[in-house]
């Protein structure tokens, strides 16, 4: 922004805000009159109020995103593009260059400021998309001196720490962190990661070296070694950044990172335990973009969609998610509560621990330390007047009974059971301690789900099946059978040959044909009659529908899904 152009604006966007008062906007005007500087940044030196507070006020007046530049880790392809004399002409910092979608993601103080988007496309050739975020002006010369200069890829970073001298006892500070080489070795780890879609990173010691695995699209891949000396250095500063206690090794700990990364903000999970060769470090990574998705956009098809929003209509009960871990059971039901979320009703969550914020929805964290578990929280919650509960998992008798018991009392009642389908959290519940008149009634339906990974639509190749494969597909003998695809490998998937995942889902929907029938106690068989007489679809035919698509594989269903019951 020039420096009259929209002054008087910000300064009624402080004051309406309550940033600054009247009398502090008159006395940053006089000021602003003389120097002929921006308003923002002499309220900031005047000490009336910090440039992130500004910089949050102002961006969301003019619908602008903006990003705190001290949580964030750029990309080192991003500054090695835009030369440092653009970088400060225009006060503007590179944060991340995707060469897929041909864009560039700059940080910079004025975002209307047209000659420079247009210079730095100039300076970068080609056809790319320059997308700006808001920035202070300070943040961003501050970054400028600690980003440009030093080297910020992996490999680099790692030629710097084996012909240098590391100072383990500067790692936690904050004064000119990047001088570290630990330091920005961690942050490109786990930028990485995030740009590679990885869900988790695992950091592994064995005797002689460092292992680095990511799990990318439910599959564990290693794509690094470090020597072991690199070890001792790497776990502290990890600790640092997600406050555990850098002292204690012999002892499991959890901590949490939030950073800022391709310009949105990602949380990280940690945790470490003690092994034979020293502490094992897992990193979940919690991207808030990935976990908040729409109904529609979980990949499912029309009439599952319909379905499932029917089932969610009922005004009390309880749903049920099944899956093992990792099969995307949480982000199924923060899609739900995000479909539900409305200023009409009070959506209270309990969870271990709470992995994604949400507006208007008040989470609470289990907390051993205090004695509060899912059966005492679900009481608590039960007390602060809610429409909608989720309880993150049911576990045993004492929270069952307390989730029925809310589905009972008018609530609708959310939560994950580990079971390999959805007919088969009704004898878990039983073994639980649920009495099947209890549940008869109150369940609105189970969802049991996997993920499957996505062929990659470069380079699958097509290929008639054979005998075997038809019979597990289902198609009659005699007949063509349409072609089905299996994975090859190229550039645009990494050589996997998969790219991204999808969510096949079994919905049973309960109605009254199937209360009865609970209560009556019959077996499984039976229950599984009596809902595909309505219409139910197994994880085995959902999966079988995209194989006939082209969106996966055959080995790629049998890897998550059992099939063996379709050989007989």
């Amino acid at each position: 922004m020039t420096p009259n152009r929209h002054h008087t604006r910000i300064g009624d966007l402080l004051v309406q805000h309550g940033v600054v008062s009247p009398d502090q906007l008159r006395i940053a005007l006089t000021e602003q009159k003389r120097r002929r500087e921006h308003l923002g940044k002499i309220v900031v030196r005047l000490g009336f109020a910090t440039e992130s507070v500004i910089r949050d006020v102002v961006g969301g007046a003019l619908g602008q995103r903006s990003v705190d530049l001290s949580r964030t880790v750029v990309d080192a392809e991003a500054i090695r593009r835009v030369p440092k004399d653009i970088a400060r002409r225009y006060k503007l910092l590179p944060l991340i260059f995707e060469p897929l979608n041909s864009r560039l993601t700059v940080a910079m103080a004025d975002v209307f400021n047209v000659v420079a988007l247009d210079q730095v496309a100039a300076s970068l050739g080609g056809n790319i998309e320059v997308v700006p975020l808001l920035a202070g002006e300070a943040e961003i010369e501050k970054s400028i001196d600690q980003f440009y200069g030093v080297e910020l890829s992996v490999d680099g970073i790692l030629l710097e720490m084996e012909t240098g001298e590391l100072d383990y006892a500067s790692i936690d500070a904050d004064a000119d962190e990047y001088s570290q080489p630990v330091v920005r070795l961690v942050n490109a780890l786990l930028s990485d990661a995030v740009k590679r879609g990885a869900s988790d990173i695992h950091l592994e010691p064995e005797e002689g070296f460092l292992r680095f695995r990511y799990r990318i699209d439910g599959v564990l891949r290693q794509v690094r070694s470090l020597h072991r000396n690199f070890w001792s250095s790497i776990a502290v500063r990890v600790k640092v950044m997600s406050g555990m206690d850098i002292a204690e090794t012999r002892a499991p700990q959890d901590g949490r990172i939030s950073l800022t990364l391709s310009g949105r903000p990602i949380d990280f999970r940690v945790a470490t335990i003690p092994t034979v060769h020293g502490e094992n470090i897992v990193l979940r990574i919690l991207d808030r973009q990935k976990g908040l998705v729409p109904l529609e956009g979980l990949g499912l098809e029309e009439d599952l969609v319909a379905t499932l929003k029917l089932m969610v209509a009922r005004p009390e009960g309880i749903l049920l998610v099944t899956g093992p871990t990792g099969s995307g059971k949480t982000t199924t039901l923060y899609s739900i509560l995000n479909y539900l979320n409305d200023e009409s009703v009070n959506i209270m969550t309990l969870e271990d621990p709470v992995e994604y914020p949400m507006a208007s929805v008040r989470q609470t964290s289990v907390n051993d330390a205090v004695r509060l578990d899912f059966a005492s929280g679900v009481r608590a919650l039960l007390r602060q007047d809610p429409d909608i509960i989720l309880v993150g998992e049911i576990r045993d008798f004492d929270t069952a009974t307390m989730a029925f018991r809310a589905a009972m009392t008018g609530h609708q009642v959310f939560s994950t059971l580990h079971t390999n389908s959805a007919l088969g959290a009704i004898p878990r519940l039983l073994d639980i301690g649920i009495r099947s008149e209890i549940m008869a009634g109150n369940i609105i339906g189970i969802i049991a789900q996997r993920l499957v990974r996505r062929l990659c639509q470069q380079c699958k190749i097509a290929y008639e099946p054979g005998q075997v494969e038809r019979h597990l597909l289902g198609l009659v003998d005699g007949i063509d059978a349409p072609p089905i695809y299996r994975a090859n490998g190229c550039v645009y998937c990494d050589g996997l040959g998969y790219q991204g995942r999808m969510a096949i889902l079994e919905l049973l929907k309960f109605d009254r044909d199937l209360d009865d029938l609970l209560v009556r106690s019959v077996g499984r068989r039976e229950l599984t009659e009596a809902a595909k007489h309505k219409g139910f679809r197994s994880l085995a035919d959902a999966g079988v529908t995209q194989i006939l698509r082209g969106e996966t594989s055959l080995d790629e269903l049998s890897r998550v899904v059992d099939l063996t019951d379709r050989v007989s």
